[in-house]
């Protein structure tokens, strides 16, 4: 009778294990159409968000034409932009050549998703030909990103890419970031185009508002001043106790004095 009865429980586990397989399968077929329609509606949110972005960038292009106008009335305005980054991205021989950059521009191609283009333009300068040095992101036929770039028509003994032993410029060691490779590098650097951080650093966070980087001595000088403020008004708070304690003594002292002229 009990062996009966085991085989009876035994059945039954066995049809609820089945049941619950079916049920859980079930879910998963539920749960793969539910996901369908949430990618779906991913893909048409990018689609969505690429055109407010395209709007956006045509929008856009007057104020920054208006700030390389303005830009362009302060000397050395992108080499300090660029050496106040905080990823130290100049050695002491780029910063020297790069005081005779006059106007950096990002251009981001029509459906953006396909590229961007980084310019750079220089005054006459003893270290190469070009007027203007390019380097441009894309994708190729397949799908895959590829850059290229300007070729740098350099001077006599002045290729700044066979040079070693650059120094990090001050705010560099400051930072005790290593040793950077000669910023003019780059441009001849195509072994990882869909992950470029020097383009992307100039795209995403140098671009959209280099007044940030040129600022920031100035920023620096101020938080200067301010504790310069407060250790001066500590000082006169100090002197003016010390003040108040010789008062103090003097008071006691005159007191002293009375008390024994009364005794006399």
């Amino acid at each position: 009778m009990s062996a009966k009865v085991n085989r009876k429980e035994n059945s039954n586990h066995d049809g609820a294990d089945e049941t619950s397989e079916k049920e859980q399968q079930e879910a998963i077929e539920h749960i793969d159409e539910v996901q369908n329609e949430i990618d779906r509606l991913n893909e048409q949110a990018s689609e969505e968000i690429l055109k407010v972005e395209q709007k956006y960038n045509k929008l856009r292009q007057p104020f920054f034409q208006k700030r390389s106008e303005l830009i362009a009335k302060i000397p050395n305005f992108w080499v300090t932009t660029f050496v106040n980054h905080p990823q130290a991205l100049l050695g002491e021989d780029d910063e020297e050549a790069l005081h005779y950059l006059s106007r950096v521009e990002v251009t981001e191609f029509e459906d953006i998703k396909s590229g961007y283009r980084i310019d750079f333009y220089f005054d006459e300068n003893p270290y190469f030909e070009n007027k203007a040095l390019s380097k441009e992101f894309n994708v190729n036929e397949s799908g895959d990103p590829v850059s290229k770039s300007t070729e740098i028509k350099w001077k006599a003994g002045k290729d700044l890419t066979k040079r070693t032993g650059q120094t990090p410029n001050k705010v560099g060691k400051k930072r005790q970031h290593e040793e950077p490779e000669s910023f003019f590098t780059w441009f001849t650097d195509h072994s990882d185009a869909g992950a470029d951080e020097l383009g992307e650093v100039i795209k995403d966070d140098i671009w959209p508002n280099p007044l940030q980087y040129y600022l920031v001595p100035d920023m620096e000088d101020e938080e200067g001043d301010d504790d310069d403020e407060e250790e001066g008004l500590e000082d006169i708070d100090e002197g003016e106790e010390e003040e108040g304690e010789d008062d103090d003594e003097e008071d006691g002292d005159g007191e002293d004095g009375e008390e024994d002229a009364e005794d006399d």
